[in-house]
This record gives C-alpha cells, sequence and structure tokens, in this order.
C-alpha cells in the first residue's frame, strides 16, 4: 500500500527504499521494540509493524505525526506516534531495532536552521546537523545486540557516521549503496556543492548508503 504524504511531509523516495530493503533483511521477531525516528509518512514504521513488531514513530512535524497515524490506519497496523525533537519523546525507554531516514543534504550556511518542508532534507552546510545527534544519542538507546539502520549521502561523509558509531562502542558498517539521479534539492544546489568540492566537475548522480551498527551483547 502507498504512503498518502499531504503537502509538507516527505514522500517515500529512493532513501526510503533502501532502508525498507535493509529493514526486509533483519530479524523482526514479534514483539520486537522498534523506532522509527524522523518517521515523515510512516512507511518504515508501518513496514515494521506489518512484521509484528512493538513500533514507536518520531516526527518533529505536526503534518507528518497526523500522516503516520492515518498510513498506519489505512494498513490495519498498530504504530505509536509521538511528536518531538528526534529522541526525545522516548529518552526513558531502549528499543531493538530503530530506523533513522534523517535530513542529510549540505545547505549553504546563510539558510539558517531549515524550517517547513525543508526540515526533511537540509542539515547544515555539511549535511551532519542531524547525523551527529544520531551518532552521539542512538547508542544510548540500543539494547545488547540491538541495532541501528540509518540511511544517509555519500555528500555527508558517511565514514565519519561509521568512524562515531564505532567509537560510541556500535559494530558499524555500510551494508547498502544506490546512486540515484539528482532531485530536485541537488539540482538547485548543484553549482554550490561542486564549489565546495562535494561532487567533482563531472559527476551527476548522488549515492545513497545504509550503516549497520550493531550494539555488541
Amino acid at each position: 500500500m502507498k504512503s498518502l504524504a499531504p503537502p509538507g511531509v516527505y514522500a517515500p523516495q529512493e532513501d526510503t527504499e533502501l532502508l525498507a530493503g535493509a529493514l526486509s533483511e533483519e530479524p523482526v521477531p514479534p514483539g520486537t521494540d522498534v523506532l522509527d525516528v524522523g518517521t515523515g509518512s510512516g512507511a518504515l514504521a508501518v513496514a515494521a509493524a506489518r512484521r509484528g513488531a512493538q513500533v514507536t514513530a518520531v516526527d518533529v512535524s505536526r503534518r507528518a505525526v497526523c500522516a503516520a497515524r492515518l498510513n498506519a490506519l489505512r494498513a490495519g497496523v498498530s504504530v505509536r506516534v509521538r511528536r518531538g525533537n528526534l529522541f526525545a519523546p522516548v529518552r526513558n525507554r531502549s528499543f531493538d531495532l530503530i530506523l533513522a531516514n534523517p535530513p542529510y543534504v549540505p545547505a549553504p550556511g546563510e539558510r539558517g536552521l531549515p524550517r517547513g518542508p525543508a526540515r526533511a532534507w537540509d542539515a547544515g552546510s555539511d549535511g551532519r546537523l542531524v547525523l551527529d545527534r544520531i551518532c552521539r544519542e542512538a547508542p544510548a538507546l540500543l539494547r545488547p545486540g540491538g541495532v541501528l539502520l540509518l540511511v544517509q549521502s555519500a555528500l555527508s561523509d558517511p565514514e565519519l557516521t561509521l568512524a562515531r558509531l564505532r567509537e560510541a562502542g556500535l559494530k558499524a558498517a555500510v551494508t547498502r549503496r544506490r546512486r540515484i539521479a539528482f532531485g530536485p534539492v541537488l539540482r538547485a544546489r548543484e553549482h554550490w556543492l561542486r564549489e565546495r568540492g562535494l561532487l567533482t566537475a563531472t559527476e551527476n548522480r548522488e549515492e545513497l548508503v545504509v550503516i549497520r551498527a550493531e550494539l555488541p551483547v
């Protein structure tokens, strides 16, 4: 079932599909506690709930919260949806699996903090505004043996994500890669990205990666 994504809510795209593929390879026994942070339309939360997981979904956007609840209802699954900034609504909980499709697109510094729909993709001048917070905060929410699945762009330094997750005691590796055509956001700032050296003069596709990080038992 296709997720409904009203105006202002991030619609499932190639990054959602790539992360959903990684999710499909994870063992998710019934009752597994799953957190989908930055849920958007709730597509990944619904996918996990269909496998019998107990799913909590979080988003800072009121519209996204409403969309995720509606899509769970349409799919006939139970998803607990909370509004809040990243992990704030679940500070006192722990999870077997955390899914994250955060904003990761580098944005010119003069834009300041993203507002409105841009909160779903703009992530500061290096693309790491939210990624670094996830690297710092997610490990404390994982149970022993728990897994973080995260999707990001190669433009926002996956190697740094790996290094920071490993510093936090997780075993981390890139498990999936996909190259996709530039979407509207990257096309609009292509010249700026080339000026910064984030794209070469001939590069015309973006690489997405999934990082899998596990907290040892």
